[in-house]
């Protein structure tokens, strides 16, 4: 049944618009849930239904219908999870390449929510039926750290980070050619290919702003390779993928923004052969930073470089991986 919240709008209070004062009153409850709420006639005004702009005079008695968390469908699978940290109100996990999130048409098996759903007694159904506690997601062939939730409460708290871009987030990625020694911005926006449905573009013409900060780590002058960390001002689908394919540096083994003759142009076979032993696009997930919704402390993550990906790196320096890539929880 749908949990029913009854709020009195005071009668000295200023005129305010019906939202607003909902946001206020309700801070457990997002915006968004808020207007989805509001327009599918689960908020009354005295009664009646009404927009979200309407303006509150004073006295008036708002009654919110609240859904109670859907549990989810998918089916719990002992599938191996490599867990980082873990408490009450969150859990998180450094995904290997080649698994994907949750499950979708196509992939109803073997995601991270089939493995989460047998780890955890206490997974909340937030986030839909058959994505319970999934505040963000990373590609299938990405991967690296991913934090998710186990209660209402956590689960709107992040998605507020994630929201407000206050979350830190690091990528490491090998790419194809050289960016110039230093660090710059990528800011171009995106959406969905016109064409290509299955890929985003900067071409297309409903887009949203999104913003990539890259900075060299390495430059491989024998075969013009760049290892890049890469920073998410913004979480658009495939944005670091696009961001740098269409700037003329695709990620190192992208099946979807690669070309085959950047894999063939290579002369060292046995370079070639390492590449070609990648699970996925040369792209791993490697810090995540947020604050924790309960304590308020900040927390920090980060995760080794899968072994496909630091062999070449490390076959490319002729030596060992220079870069620090342990994996580590800082407090703040």
């Amino acid at each position: 049944m749908p949990l029913s919240r009854q709020l009195l709008f005071p009668c000295d209070a200023p005129t305010q618009r019906l939202d607003a004062f909902l946001a206020q009153a309700l801070p457990d409850i997002s915006r968004a849930q808020l207007k989805k709420l509001i327009d599918n006639q689960q908020v009354t005004c005295d009664g009646s239904t009404t927009k979200a702009s309407f303006k509150l005079k004073g006295g008036e008695t708002i009654e919110v219908q609240l859904q109670p968390p859907e549990p989810s469908t998918a089916l719990a699978e002992d599938i191996p999870l490599h867990v980082l940290y873990e408490d009450q109100d969150l859990i998180i996990i450094n995904k290997p390449a080649g698994m994907v999130v949750h499950p979708a048409a196509g992939h109803f098996h073997g995601t991270l929510v089939n493995a989460l759903l047998h780890h955890c007694n206490d997974l909340a159904g937030i986030g839909g039926a058959l994505r319970p506690g999934i505040v963000h997601r990373i590609d299938k062939d990405t991967s690296g750290v991913l934090v998710v939730t186990k209660n209402d409460q956590a689960h709107q708290h992040l998605a507020d980070q994630f929201q407000q871009h206050s979350i830190k987030r690091e990528y490491l990625a090998l790419i194809h050619g050289q960016l110039p020694t230093g660090k710059g911005t990528i800011d171009q926006p995106l959406g969905r290919h016109p064409v290509q449905r299955k890929k985003f573009s900067a071409k297309a013409r409903n887009n949203k702003r999104a913003v990539t900060h890259w900075r060299v780590i390495d430059n491989f002058s024998n075969e013009k390779f760049s290892l890049v960390s890469l920073q998410l001002e913004t979480g658009r689908t495939h944005q670091i993928r696009v961001h740098l394919s269409e700037s003329g540096h695709p990620l190192v083994g992208d099946p979807l923004y690669g070309r085959r003759s950047e894999l063939n142009n290579i002369k060292d076979q046995q370079l070639r052969a390492l590449i070609r032993q990648l699970p996925g696009q040369a792209l791993h997930a490697h810090t995540l930073g947020f604050i924790h919704p309960r304590t308020g402390e900040y927390l920090e993550f980060s995760s080794d470089i899968p072994a496909p990906l630091r062999h070449i790196i490390a076959y490319l320096h002729q030596g060992d991986l220079s870069v620090d890539t342990g994996s580590k929880k800082h407090p703040g």
